[in-house]
């Protein structure tokens, strides 16, 4: 039997959230998106925390592969809206996950 998606831990659902936030970064730094390009190249360390974040989502809270990628999915939707809602000016949404997401990223050694 599937868990409900509340069963994700915080812990669990900040990296999901990071997970999103570097997949919305790494494609945007394969566009040559000025602002994607001033984070760290993404596009292979983000792709494995994506990834490991995935897997133990799934093997903590009982979620299967869909569900995982079902939450993924609305974070990243959540990410790019609240960006469409601030605009193209001044520090949106990603911007400010950004810094502790890119801390996690260092602090899982990848």
């Amino acid at each position: 039997m599937q868990a409900p998606a509340s069963q994700i831990s915080m812990e669990s659902r900040t990296a999901l959230r990071c997970a999103a936030a570097f997949a919305i970064v790494a494609d945007r730094q394969a566009r040559g998106d000025e602002r994607a390009l001033a984070y760290p190249p993404l596009a292979r360390r983000g792709q494995e925390f994506f990834v490991r974040s995935s897997a133990q989502a799934m093997d903590a809270s009982g979620l299967d592969r869909n569900a995982v990628a079902a939450e993924l999915q609305a974070e990243a939707a959540r990410l790019v809206d609240a960006q469409n809602k601030t605009g193209k000016g001044g520090k949106d949404t990603l911007d400010m996950v950004m810094p502790p997401c890119l801390l996690l990223l260092e602090a899982s050694g990848l």
